[in-house]
């Protein structure tokens, strides 16, 4: 081939390939990611006021790269891809660094990010648990957004000289001591029976036994330790209900996206909705202190939360003012519930 035409043809087919090297979202991804964007946007300020106003940096973590999105300060080592306009957000690659399973948040480059993996690769599965997961670590973006949070974290006085937050996983908490697994196991089947109780006396009876156990259960415990069960109720906890009230709220009010609803794994909000439900409620008669550990704070926060929700509806508005406890609420429950 004469130079000159082998110029040329380099020329002109240079950019088709560089155009399929370029990095771009899987699909099904980009479906996904709109609708938990959609979600938010639509129903998030309903259940907590001013949730539009909280970050929603997400770091997407596919077999070779992750992908950033919608994040104000990526770090040097990513590289722009392009804007997508369904996402509303620049798109940001770089080679893949973290475990494909991972789902979390956590600051990168001081801007407070969900961490992901692809839907199949996380504990959610599918499509629209994992939207929901989503929301669940969009909430932990709003409550890190809130003003003082940190300054508030720190004077709880558990970090005991750890700078770096992993006390908030690795506090030596007394997880396998026999007492407090007796008296924890006790606490969530009283919950349990509460959330279960199908009267407004039999609810009465039962929170009574619930808040006399829960006051045995803290005599057992020093008071950096109660501090510590108080905290992971609060901010996992409540998590975890907020996972189950936007699913009960889409199930109500929303209408998902033509193209979610074709994904091949997508579920419904409302069967979605009873199934967290339904694990909750299992959960809590089945989960050992001294196996799950911190984790089982998770499902006993939610199930307060619910029970909140039944003592005082307006609880919620005092949720960011009374850190990092639920115990108000129970403090001032209703008299309906005497």
């Amino acid at each position: 081939m004469p130079l000159v035409a082998l110029f040329t043809w380099l020329m002109l087919t240079l950019p088709a390939v560089q155009e399929r090297a370029r990095p771009t979202l899987p699909q099904a991804d980009r479906i996904r990611i709109a609708e938990a964007f959609r979600l938010a946007d639509v129903l998030g300020d309903e259940l907590w006021p001013g949730w539009s106003r909280a970050p929603f940096a997400i770091l997407l973590i596919t077999t070779e790269r992750e992908f950033l999105i919608r994040h104000p300060k990526p770090p040097d080592d990513f590289t722009l891809i392009g804007e997508d306009s369904v996402l509303r957000s620049k798109i940001w690659v770089r080679t893949r660094k973290y475990d494909l399973n991972l789902l979390a948040t956590f600051p990168i480059h001081g801007v407070p990010t969900i961490v992901t993996g692809q839907a199949e690769n996380t504990s959610a599965r599918t499509s629209t648990r994992w939207v929901i997961t989503l929301l669940h670590e969009h909430f932990h973006q709003l409550q890190y957004a809130q003003p003082e949070y940190y300054t508030e974290v720190n004077a709880l006085g558990l970090a005991r000289g750890d700078q770096t937050g992993s006390w908030m996983l690795n506090y030596p908490f007394p997880y396998t001591r026999a007492d407090v697994t007796r008296g924890f196991s006790v606490l969530c089947r009283l919950i349990e029976q509460a959330l279960s109780a199908q009267t407004q006396q039999d609810f009465a009876q039962a929170l009574r036994a619930y808040l006399e156990a829960k006051e045995r259960f803290r005599s057992l415990l020093d008071p950096d330790d109660y501090k510590y069960f108080s905290f992971q109720a609060w901010q996992e906890g409540i998590a975890r209900w907020t996972e189950y009230r936007m699913a009960e709220l889409a199930a109500a009010k929303y209408q998902p996206s033509r193209a979610f609803r074709h994904l091949g794994d997508y579920v419904p909000f409302e069967r979605e909705a009873r199934a967290i439900r339904n694990d909750l409620e299992k959960e809590l008669l089945s989960v050992q202190l001294d196996q799950a550990k911190r984790v089982a704070f998770y499902v006993f926060g939610a199930a307060e939360g619910l029970v909140c929700d039944r003592i005082d509806p307006t609880w919620r508005k005092r949720y960011f003012e009374e850190k990092f406890s639920l115990d108000g609420c129970f403090h001032r429950r209703s008299s309906t519930t005497q």
